[in-house]
């Protein structure tokens, strides 16, 4: 590892620590995906399963199958919109919530096992993203980078 490039080491910590987050994860019925889809619901509220699926930038299909897993396991609910019965209105129920919380606190307890400092870590990524974000000219890369779905449309920003 001491000749890897800076970025081979960004990458495969990265898979890492979504793997061990996975691990965590499955224990209470969750994935990834899943947790983002509730972070955005958490964040903005009840909507349909067609602006969930814009705002985390997958196809309907794909949020439709995470939804079902979710709702499965009682982390959300989906009811016809009442004005357009074509729809769903997706919210996040009390036990989602929960979810949130406990995926968060399992994401830390991934980075406590490694002998970091995890808000430094944390600090340090950020500065990486957004020096580099501001020099990101295509509107796709900086979409990639500058978009949060958890955090509303307006606040959305690089600084």
């Amino acid at each position: 590892m001491d000749r890897w490039p800076t970025g081979r080491l960004l990458s495969t910590a990265a898979r890492l620590v979504e793997h061990a987050w996975n691990e965590k994860l499955g224990a209470i019925g969750l994935t990834h995906a899943g947790v983002i889809a509730m972070e955005v619901l958490s964040a903005q509220g009840p909507m349909t399963q067609a602006q969930l699926a814009q705002l985390v930038r997958v196809q309907a299909q794909t949020m439709g199958k995470t939804l079902s897993r979710l709702e499965a396991h009682g982390h959300i609910s989906r009811e016809r919109s009442a004005s357009d019965r074509r729809s769903h209105v997706v919210t996040l129920t009390d036990r989602g919530r929960e979810a949130v919380a406990a995926a968060a606190d399992m994401e830390r307890s991934v980075l406590a096992a490694a002998s970091i400092d995890p808000d430094s870590l944390r600090h340090e990524l950020q500065s990486v993203v957004r020096e580099l974000a501001n020099r990101i000219t295509t509107t796709e890369a900086t979409a990639l980078v500058i978009a949060d779905p958890a955090v509303p449309v307006e606040a959305n920003h690089v600084n």
